[in-house]
C-alpha cells in the first residue's frame, strides 16, 4: 500500500503536468492556425479585390458601350437601312458580350444577371423598333425609334445595371 501511495505520489503530479502541456499545446496550436487562416484569408483578398474592381469597371464600360444612345453613335452611318444597321447593332452587342463573359467570375450572380437581362431588353427594344418599321427604312428612323422607345422607359435597362454595379462596388468597401 505505501509503495502504491508513492507511486501515486509521483504519477498524479506527472500526469496533471502532462495534460495541462497537452491543452496548452492543442490551445496554441488551433491559434496559430486560426491566425494562419485569417492571415492567408487576407492575402487571397488584397489579391482577389483589384481583380473584382476590374471586373466591375469592365462590366460598367459593357454596359456604357451597348446603350443604346452610344451603340448607335457608333455604327449608325449615312446611307445604311434600318435591317442593316439592325443587323450590325446585334452583332457588337453579341460580340461585345461575348468579349466580357469571364467578368462574371469575379461579380455576384445578380450583378451577372443584370448585365444578362440589360443585354436582352436593349437587343429587345433594338428588334421591335425594326419590326415597326417598313421594308427599306433608313438607318437613322431606326435609331431615333430606338432612342424614342429608350427615352419612354422609367429606367433605361443598360443604366438599371450600372447602378447596381456601383451599388456592389460601394458595399465591397463598406462592408
Amino acid at each position: 500500500m505505501i509503495v502504491l501511495l508513492e507511486i501515486l505520489k509521483y504519477t498524479v503530479p506527472s500526469l496533471i503536468l502532462f495534460l495541462t502541456v497537452i491543452y496548452f499545446l492543442r490551445t496554441w496550436s488551433r491559434q496559430e492556425e486560426q491566425r494562419r487562416n485569417h492571415e492567408f484569408n487576407m492575402h487571397l483578398k488584397d489579391d482577389i479585390l483589384p481583380m473584382r474592381l476590374q471586373a466591375y469597371e469592365r462590366i460598367i464600360l459593357f454596359l456604357e458601350r451597348i446603350s443604346p444612345e452610344s451603340i448607335l453613335l457608333r455604327l449608325n452611318r449615312t446611307g445604311m437601312t434600318s435591317s442593316q444597321l439592325q443587323a450590325e447593332l446585334m452583332a457588337t452587342i453579341r460580340q461585345e458580350y461575348e468579349h466580357n463573359l469571364a467578368q462574371q467570375t469575379y461579380v455576384s450572380v445578380e450583378a451577372w444577371e443584370k448585365v444578362q437581362t440589360a443585354k436582352n431588353q436593349t437587343m429587345k427594344v433594338i428588334n421591335e423598333c425594326a419590326e415597326e418599321l417598313k421594308a427599306g427604312a433608313s438607318g437613322a428612323s431606326l435609331g431615333k425609334l430606338v432612342l424614342e422607345k429608350v427615352m419612354e422607359l422609367k429606367t433605361p435597362p443598360t443604366q438599371a445595371a450600372i447602378s447596381h454595379m456601383k451599388k456592389e462596388v460601394q458595399d465591397i468597401f463598406m462592408g
